[in-house]
């Protein structure tokens, strides 16, 4: 069967090969013996059976290459030389000049010039080939070894970032608190520590490793919370007979007592001037250290004691957590909530403001919690819950790098960092024997400090340092090693 095709001759009018063709006419015949191509007519098929093509194939032995001073073909006399000569040739490039004798073939388009003369060329080959004709395996790879000795530019692969699994330093810390309510330890921006130890508070500089004790509360009087003012300078100190200190740190004098609340106070939070505490009674006392009464407002709406409390960066919101399993969002306006999450199942003393996006808000709960959450009070949503398999103590955010760390105490005692919002694990910190109660960051946002009952504070390298920062930090260059804070 015929298969149809613009090319294809009538199938009613055959092609006759024996027919003479001129290129300059396009009429089917030619009856004239004046050929272009003389002996183009030689070929003759069988006159069996007519031939169809869809497309026009020559033959170069019918073609009169004389016309054109082109040799002709070579006979089968020296099918045999080609041959040889061929095989030398290949031989020759593909193990190189010293495999044998490579007669030199000449090739009809090339040996041979319009007077018949031959030319010979000189010996060489279409490709070079080394006489070392064995290579590397890495050569045969889809990847390279060697860039350098190639010459190939690759981009470099992001390592990840390697957290030490060990603290750089170990301070003893007798007397710390076992008690999950209590916030006993804070970094200040001049970069001293305050740790509270039973009746005494103690300030450890960071930069020499010095130890100074602050002050011994008297009537069997235990420290239950630490605070420091932005500036670095004033400590406050609540007690557990419901008073708040104010200190002065660099002189080492107590400056004011604030009363206010009829139970312990566990939780402390600045705000440029304004203090808030934090009590077992319940209640949040809003304090201006300006003014001559001991509290301006007082906020109400917690069923439990007050356990978190945080201000948010821009000191226009501020976080409460209670042993009532609620968090609540207040601001300078009202005594009441502004906001209400009720979605933990336990104590919520974990709160932490991003300080990259705004009203972006994490909280933890406790032992039959076990979850980290998020919230947008910009728009009051809930935007997340990462469930941590353990009770969550502290959280606090990187002031580098949008990351978080949390502190960790039932059962597993561990430090985890974060990296947000995806919650994939960056590191997991162990060497804490007690639930990891306490946590403060350096103000240069690369170091942590982690306080349990186990009577230790720990000190971590976790966190990026600043784009901007060429220098290494000097907290605690000057002393490594295990030493005491009192």
């Amino acid at each position: 069967m015929e298969n149809p095709s613009s090319n294809s001759t009538d199938p009613q009018t055959p092609f006759d090969p024996n027919s003479n063709f001129n290129p300059k006419t396009p009429s089917k015949t030619n009856n004239n013996n004046n050929n272009l191509i003389p002996g183009f007519n030689s070929y003759h098929p069988s006159p069996s059976r007519s031939i169809y093509s869809d497309r026009f194939i020559p033959s170069r032995t019918s073609s009169n290459f004389a016309l054109f001073g082109l040799p002709l073909s070579p006979k089968s006399s020296n099918t045999e030389d080609s041959n040889n000569e061929y095989t030398s040739l290949l031989r020759t490039a593909l193990f190189g000049p010293d495999s044998g004798n490579v007669v030199n073939p000449v090739t009809p388009e090339k040996g041979v010039r319009g007077n018949g003369r031959n030319l010979k060329r000189p010996n060489c080959n279409i490709f070079r080939y080394k006489t070392e004709t064995r290579q590397r395996l890495d050569s045969l790879l889809p990847f390279e070894f060697d860039d350098q000795i190639r010459g190939v530019s690759t981009s470099p692969v992001k390592v990840p970032r390697k957290v030490p699994k060990s603290p750089y330093k170990v301070l003893d810390a007798p007397a710390l608190q076992d008690d999950f309510y209590l916030n006993l330890v804070d970094w200040s921006s001049q970069n001293v520590l305050a740790v509270g130890l039973g009746s005494s508070v103690y300030l450890w500089h960071a930069s020499n490793g010095k130890v100074v004790k602050l002050c011994d509360l008297e009537n069997d009087d235990n420290v239950t919370s630490v605070g420091w003012a932005q500036r670095g300078t004033h400590l406050a100190v609540g007690t557990s007979n419901g008073k708040v200190q104010l200190w002065d740190a660099s002189h080492g004098k107590m400056t004011r007592t604030m009363e206010g609340h009829r139970l312990r106070v566990g939780a402390l939070s600045w705000s440029s001037s304004q203090l808030s505490s934090g009590s077992r009674d319940k209640s949040i006392l809003q304090r201006d250290i300006r003014a001559q009464d001991d509290y301006v407002s007082k906020l109400s709406g917690h069923k439990s004691e007050v356990c978190g409390l945080k201000w948010s960066p821009d000191s226009r919101e501020l976080a409460s957590g209670g042993n009532d399993n609620r968090l609540f969002v207040w601001n300078n306006h009202s005594t009441q909530p502004i906001l209400k999450y009720c979605e933990h199942t336990a104590a919520v003393k974990a709160i932490a403001w991003s300080p990259h996006l705004h009203g972006l808000l994490a909280s933890g709960g406790g032992t039959a919690d076990r979850c980290i959450r998020f919230w947008n009070t910009t728009t009051n949503t809930h935007l997340s819950c990462m469930d941590t398999g353990s009770q969550v103590c502290n959280l606090v955010w990187s002031k580098n790098a949008n990351e978080l760390v949390s502190t960790h105490g039932y059962s597993q005692n561990q430090i985890i960092l974060w990296r947000y919002p995806t919650m994939t694990k960056i590191a997991t910190l162990t060497g804490h024997t007690y639930r990891v109660l306490y946590l403060a960051i350096s103000p240069d946002g690369q170091m942590i400090v982690t306080g349990a009952g186990d009577e230790t504070l720990r000190f971590w390298n976790v966190f990026p340092s600043p784009k901007s920062q060429n220098t290494e930090s000097e907290i605690g260059a000057s002393s490594l090693g295990r030493t005491q804070i009192r």
